[in-house]
């Protein structure tokens, strides 16, 4: 069911886990399969994410999507991981089976999700 690159990306998956000093956390879920995404991120004060984690509930390609990800947001700044789409992370992926193309969009949903939280408290601190 899975590619090659699919399943490397679930057997290994990079930046698994929670940044314990992250100022965006972004949380997003599908009712209907019941995958859970969180990514959280450090973003520094020229709004690059030096640092990204994601924890994952859900199946391989919810757990691949999160890795590649957070791979493709390392080091962007907010503007440019805005303008990442669930297409780049099924195109990383070399492709994903239709039945789980919405993993591809709750990972960039949950990108959106943690950049929005961290604009909403740059706002409040005036930072």
């Amino acid at each position: 069911m899975y590619n090659e690159k699919v399943v490397k990306e679930f057997s290994n998956p990079q930046n698994a886990g929670e940044l314990q000093n992250a100022n965006a956390v972004g949380k997003v879920g599908n009712a209907v399969c019941g995958d859970i995404m969180q990514i959280s991120m450090l973003i520094d004060e020229n709004d690059v994410i030096t640092d990204v984690k994601f924890k994952t509930f859900g199946c391989a390609a919810a757990i691949a999507t999160s890795s590649v990800a957070t791979r493709l947001v390392k080091g962007k700044t907010v503007d440019e991981a805005l303008k990442i789409t669930n297409k780049q992370v099924i195109d990383e992926l070399g492709g994903l089976p239709v039945q789980k193309l919405h993993c591809s969009v709750l990972a960039e949903e949950a990108i959106r999700e943690a950049i929005n939280d961290y604009l909403l408290k740059h706002k409040q601190t005036g930072r």
